[in-house]
């Protein structure tokens, strides 16, 4: 089995990861290293990439600007370009994560070889995924440790406005990505029950048969209790010098400084509580830092508070908060609290699972936890800690003196950790299961045909142009003449393909009606169907691709009373397309339509174009999937593809690594928000001219090659075409 994770956000290696260094580099870029490195050790796996986003920037490690990491003789990380070099959020990353689909697919062509299985790690990885699932055949496996709904929830709960969130957040796109992934995976991982029933059952796609409870392992060789002749540990100095007496027990609490965190209402707790300050230090380690200015606004605000709480209630020479520590000191701290009679404290508002549960657990540490989350099935397994309502400071201090002040109940807490996590929390035990439940689905992967569909002189063509038919090359009869006569000036180095929602049959009417010659590839239906030269050669590959799922009579029976939904005439359905005019005066939102498919269990793709036609198709159809898979059979760099169009029907052909164009007559609003986006042009001239005026912006055949040619030199230019417009 080869088994590629996909883990798009955060700055991942192999070595001292940065955990806690800021929102995006938590606990998940430790989950799929560690998990990595687990299923390579497992003789039935033969090779696990590890794929994240490539970062070349000043700020960070070069580590991260390496394309290929060694984890082991089976494992590696693999990073990838996406946007700007440079570091950036997640949430600026959705805009650049089709080029992320495409640069990986052009890697997995050139390596030869295609995973078994695609394993998505959190929102944006898991849109990848999708994309990659869906044009590939591969079937996809989703972990979502953190989700959009469940998140927006919380954050208006604690006064946020809506609309702050889903600006701030890019909160609607990142749940649209949730719903598709969960529409799409055939198997949803979680780490606990709670996550199953609390948070996925907000989605429309909630299918808890499809989901499974995969418990997080924990490194059993890095995480152990203190024992009597363990050298002294280093770190004990950087805590010592904050208290007055050090010889106290410690409370710890480890995470990074995130406002969800809740780490100032433990503050809080603390500081109400004499008998609590009496009992024990308080230690916090939340990230790093130099200069508390120089963190982003999330992060700052919170150290900030910490520190304003501290001075609130004159807790100087009882809290401890070191500015430094390596992720290798992480175990130590856990052992150095042990060995102080300590306890380990998550007070998060929410916890989807909770890792630093197990490895305090590991380290010989009782717990107290919050009652939101992963820790409800940790501590219920392991019977070796309290849970309680972080939102409630008196229930947090009054859980912490009770494990502190009953040593008898404190050793069975910590006896009950370390057996439960041996048994059911290593990486060891997690490789097990997760083997086991991923193996039948490999069965059904059918990787893209290597071979071309067609006579082999295609390929040998390095680019093509891809144009909508209706308002984009036609409109205009002297650019149509121009466009022909260019393409057939090109012909032996670029491939001429149409991406219409016409059936084939009123495609081909309209091109002998306007006097076009039969293209090379004709994608049609809306990227359902697609055929080849003036043979009509079907894609048979391609059409047993797209009736993945498709139930085209539950969908017809899902709308036939939805108001404002008229269906078009026969000639504009077919076997992978339901068609209807959409009234936007009558009909609801789309966005409800797409949810009324969703609860019912249809996996389909919703077009939504010129805001009076909505079309139904299979969930692996559209115009921009149907061009990828052309581009991979045919050996076509996208970067070598020009396509041109103007609706939503066509944003997706657009997206990512193709060249394109909106001629002047379709710059509609559907693409407006690809307006700043580099590889758009957006033309003067309108239909066939527009193309044209895009084909010299580019310089699209300055450098085209063909076979026996001299290298660089083009097959024909704009130039050479009398009366092409400038």
């Amino acid at each position: 089995m080869y088994v590629l994770l996909l883990s798009i956000h955060g700055l991942i290696r192999g070595h001292d990861l940065e955990l806690g260094r800021d929102a995006d580099t938590g606990g998940q870029t430790k989950y799929v290293v560690d998990l990595a490195r687990a299923l390579a050790e497992r003789p039935d796996i033969s090779r696990v990439d590890l794929v994240t986003r490539r970062v070349i920037d000043p700020a960070v490690s070069p580590d991260y600007a390496e394309p290929i990491e060694t984890l082991n003789d089976k494992a590696r990380i693999v990073r990838i370009d996406a946007g700007p070099e440079g570091y950036i959020p997640k949430e600026q990353l959705w805009d650049h994560l089709d080029g992320f689909v495409d640069n990986l697919t052009a890697f997995l062509h050139d390596e030869g070889r295609w995973p078994g299985v695609i394993h998505s790690h959190y929102a944006d990885a898991g849109y990848v995924g999708v994309r990659l699932s869906n044009l590939a055949g591969i079937p996809l496996v989703h972990t979502g440790h953190s989700l959009g709904r469940d998140k927006r929830q919380r954050l208006l709960a604690a006064g946020l406005d809506g609309e702050q969130i889903d600006a701030r957040y890019n909160m609607v796109r990142r749940i649209e990505a949730e719903e598709s992934v969960l529409g799409t995976a055939e198997l949803v991982i979680t780490s606990t029950y709670n996550e199953i029933e609390e948070q996925y059952a907000l989605y429309d796609y909630y299918q808890p048969e499809r989901m499974v409870v995969i418990p997080p392992g924990t490194d059993l060789v890095q995480f152990h209790p203190p024992a009597e002749d363990d050298p002294p540990i280093g770190f004990a100095a950087d805590v010592d010098r904050f208290l007055d007496e050090p010889d106290k027990p410690l409370i710890l609490a480890l995470s990074r400084a995130d406002h969800r965190k809740n780490i100032v209402a433990l503050l809080e707790a603390y500081g109400e509580s004499p008998e609590l300050q009496a009992l024990a230090n308080l230690l916090i380690i939340a990230g790093n830092r130099d200069d508390i200015r120089d963190l982003d606004e999330g992060a700052r605000t919170v150290l900030t508070d910490v520190l304003l709480t501290i001075d609130a209630y004159d807790l100087y020479g009882k809290v401890a908060a070191p500015k430094h520590h390596r992720s290798e000191e992480v175990p130590e701290i856990y052992r150095l609290v042990a060995r102080s009679g300590g306890v380990f404290i998550n007070p998060a508002l929410t916890e989807p699972f909770g890792l630093t549960l197990l490895e305090a657990a590991a380290s010989g540490l009782p717990l107290v936890a919050t009652e939101n989350g992963g820790p409800v099935d940790i501590i219920g397994n392991c019977k070796n800690g309290l849970l309680v309502d972080p939102l409630d400071r008196r229930a947090m201090a009054d859980a912490l003196i009770r494990v502190l002040g009953d040593e008898d109940f404190r050793r069975e807490l910590i006896r009950n950790g370390l057996s439960a996590v041996r048994d059911r929390y290593s990486w060891q035990a997690h490789a097990e299961t997760y083997r086991e439940r991923v193996a039948p689905l490999t069965k059904r992967a059918a990787p893209i045909p290597a071979t071309p569909p067609l006579r082999r002189r295609l390929i040998y063509r390095d680019r093509a142009l891809f144009t909508d038919l209706d308002q984009s090359l036609l409109g205009n009869a002297e650019g149509v003449r121009r466009f022909i006569e260019m393409m057939r000036t090109n012909k032996r180095c670029a491939n001429f393909g149409i991406a219409t929602g016409r059936r084939l049959d009123t495609l081909l009417v309209e091109l002998k009606r306007h006097g076009i010659p039969v293209p090379d590839v004709m994608i049609t239906s809306l990227g359902t169907e697609i055929h080849y030269s003036a043979a009509l050669v079907v894609d048979d590959f391609w059409s047993e691709h797209v009736d993945h799922l498709w139930n085209p009579r539950a969908v017809r029976r899902a709308l036939e009373d939805v108001p404002g939904l008229v269906p078009q005439r026969r000639t504009e359905q077919s076997r992978f397309k339901i068609a209807y005019h959409y009234d936007p005066n009558v009909a609801p939102p789309v966005d409800e339509i797409t949810t009324l498919l969703r609860t019912r269990e249809l996996t389909v793709n919703v077009i939504h174009a010129f805001g009076q036609f909505l079309d139904v198709v299979p969930i692996r159809a559209s115009k921009g999937q149907a061009l990828r898979y052309v581009a991979h059979r045919f050996g076509i760099p996208l970067e070598h593809i020009l396509v041109a169009g103007g609706s939503g029907a066509d944003e997706d052909m657009m997206r990512g690594n193709t060249l394109a164009v909106v001629v002047a007559n379709r710059h509609h609003e559907e693409l407006s928000q690809l307006v700043e986006m580099d590889n758009i042009y957006f033309a003067r001239e309108a239909h066939a001219l527009g193309i044209l005026e895009a084909i010299e912006h580019y310089d699209f055949f300055g450098t085209c090659s063909v076979p026996g040619a001299n290298p660089g030199r083009g097959a024909g230019t704009v130039q050479d075409v009398p009366g092409t417009a400038s």
